[in-house]
């Protein structure tokens, strides 16, 4: 795991591990995430499915309550695939921007 630090956002990227190792790993780093917004860069995985990305659903959920943001960046699977708490794009760019976005809409208390 490759954790990226850019201002308030950290950008964990997957390298050899398992989706599920994966989020443990991101658990056990949660406590010192929790003031950053998260985005999980998936490229270097060849296949990933939607039960994969179903299993970052409690991260996100606690990230999302305590007003963060938490985008997952992979090509593999369309957004709508995936479960409405779980926000997916297809690339760094497009979570850079979302990021942006919910930071203003945080701002602005909406």
């Amino acid at each position: 795991m490759i954790f990226n630090k850019e201002g308030s956002t950290t950008i964990i990227t997957q390298e050899k591990t398992t989706i599920v190792e994966f989020v443990k790993g991101i658990e056990k780093k949660q406590d010192t995430l929790k003031n950053d917004n998260i985005i999980v860069n998936l490229f270097s995985l060849k296949e990933i499915s939607v039960d994969d990305l179903n299993e970052f659903l409690m991260i996100s959920n606690r990230h999302k309550a305590a007003r963060r943001s938490f985008v997952i960046v992979t090509d593999k699977i369309s957004f709508d695939e995936v479960l409405d708490e779980i926000t997916v794009v297809p690339t760094l760019q497009e979570a850079y921007d979302l990021v942006e976005m919910e930071e203003i809409e945080r701002d602005l208390d909406f």
